[in-house]
């Protein structure tokens, strides 16, 4: 079995860290003590070194990523129907008309959301305020329309999440399986997410970049990712849960305390911050679950709305859609559990489990759980450990297809599904 472990391997040096990349400590002569010896090539010019580094660490994810970006928009052109909605309304559909009206006209004056019998309504409190923050920065910096300005945000925050995620997966394992981890994430079934008027990427970006500078015990980095991760998407309390655990894993070695506890605190006080200031407005402590009760049915059932979809799919279904969804769900709890048996870095496997769980635990639409199951990343590792182990002339083939055939499905459930995402 230690043939196929997807234990992650000791961290490289970080040449942040300040070691000189290809130096070598030791005596160069009898006569010349504690003096270092550089590689061939470390001498031409500071700045050689951070020029390759970042075409290293930028070149591979955002070529992959434009592969990918390229090919979802394609098939939704594609297989856009006549007299169905242009491509940019397709792609600030549903929830993202939500997100931009929060970016225009902020959130509704304080007070409970009622209607004339006192039942609660829905409202966009229930949506978190980084992305429509984003949104509107973006307007007033540029001059775009809100919409644009939406789908600007997510497809930077899309390439900052890939190029965070192959940096992380590198450091666990190695560049190869960075790359396949990126390439999965990018060809998932409802990746397509990652380039609408959604928060996803945003909080894709936010949660792997608390990730990796938890694992670099970067802890003001990762306090400040978690803090942006918490205020994108209630999954943002499993990213704070992931920096508490780095951070008690740190302590645990006899580490310096301060720094960790400290990040660990402010990245897992985001999510209940915005909870409580929703409680604070609409004169009730549970105000923000009552907001997404009451509009999408959205309520924690601990997986029994999710459990009853799947059987009664697998069992009698007859739209091949809804049958692929409720495989899907299975998909990412079998990776997930799968991933486990090789025991991941711990804040990882944390990760994602919490955001699987809440993507399946909670009654909502269940049409959503793919899209909601985007950022989890748990359920994609052991598939990118076994391409980047397998021969290029079978990884590739095999992840180009995957990646057809992701953004293919993303494509027909906006274009021509057209149902709520």
């Amino acid at each position: 079995m230690t043939d196929f472990a997807l234990q992650p391997r000791p961290a490289p040096p970080d040449p942040e860290d300040g070691r000189p990349t290809g130096a070598t400590a030791g005596p160069v002569s009898g006569d010349a003590p504690g003096l270092v010896t550089l590689a061939p090539g470390a001498c031409r010019g500071p700045q050689a070194r951070p020029a390759r580094r970042l075409a290293l660490d930028w070149g591979p994810p955002l070529l992959l990523y434009g592969v990918a970006c390229a090919l979802q928009l394609g098939l939704l052109a594609l297989l856009r129907q006549p007299g169905s909605p242009e491509l940019g309304r397709v792609l600030l559909g549903w929830d993202a008309r939500l997100f931009l009206d929060v970016a225009q006209h902020g959130y509704p004056a304080p007070g409970a959301p009622r209607d004339l019998s006192g039942a609660w309504l829905g409202s966009n409190l229930a949506f978190f305020p980084v992305f429509p923050a984003a949104i509107r920065l973006v307007h007033l910096a540029t001059g775009a329309s809100f919409g644009d300005a939406a789908l600007a945000v997510s497809r930077v925050a899309g390439a900052v999440a890939v190029v965070l995620l192959y940096r992380l997966f590198g450091r666990l394992y190695d560049r190869r399986t960075g790359l396949f981890m990126v390439l999965l994430t990018v060809a998932q079934p409802m990746a397509v997410v990652l380039g609408m008027g959604y928060s996803e990427a945003v909080f894709l970006a936010c949660a792997v970049g608390a990730l990796l500078a938890a694992h670099r015990e970067r802890w003001p980095a990762a306090a400040a990712w978690g803090v942006l991760a918490g205020l994108t998407r209630p999954s943002g309390l499993a990213v704070g849960a992931a920096v508490a655990l780095a951070a008690w894993l740190t302590i645990h070695q006899r580490k310096p305390w301060v720094r960790p506890l400290v990040a660990a605190l402010v990245a897992c006080s985001a999510t209940p911050g915005y909870l409580l200031w929703v409680g604070l407005r609409t004169g009730r402590a549970d105000g923000w679950f009552r907001i997404q009760q009451a509009g999408w049915g959205t309520a924690l059932d601990w997986g029994a709305h999710s459990w009853d979809y799947v059987t009664d799919q697998l069992t009698g279904g007859t739209g091949w859609v809804d049958v692929s969804i409720a495989l899907l769900v299975l998909a990412a709890l079998g990776g997930s559990l799968l991933a486990l048996l090789w025991r991941p870095w711990p804040p990882l496997a944390l990760y994602g489990l919490l955001v699987t769980a809440l993507a399946i635990g909670q009654s909502d639409y269940s049409s959503c759980k793919p899209r909601l199951l985007v950022p989890a990343l748990l359920f994609l590792l052991p598939g990118a450990v076994a391409l980047a182990r397998a021969r290029g002339r079978v990884a590739w083939p095999v992840a180009g297809a995957a990646l057809l055939a992701g953004s293919w499905y993303g494509a027909y459930l906006l274009g021509v599904w057209q149902s709520v995402i």
